[in-house]
């Protein structure tokens, strides 16, 4: 069994297009889930309550490229 449980890295696409490793060049990653604390919640203990992000970890060289959830995205 691989990192985060999953059997095997799996290629990622990100609005349609393959996603490639920004240091290695890479084409696999391992996927999970992290938490994007902020200080104010950290404060009051509330950190289940703020949003997560999704990780594309290489499976190359372990970069992690990070994805912050559509809704909080500015345009």
């Amino acid at each position: 069994m691989g990192l985060f449980g999953e059997q095997e890295p799996q290629q990622v696409e990100v609005l349609g297009k393959p996603l490639r490793c920004h240091v290695c060049g890479g084409q696999e990653f391992w996927q999970r889930q992290a938490q994007l604390n902020t200080s104010l919640a950290t404060f009051f203990n509330l950190d289940w309550a703020n949003p997560s992000a999704t990780c594309a970890v290489c499976a190359h060289c372990g970069y992690i490229h990070w994805f912050a959830p559509l809704k909080i995205q500015k345009e």
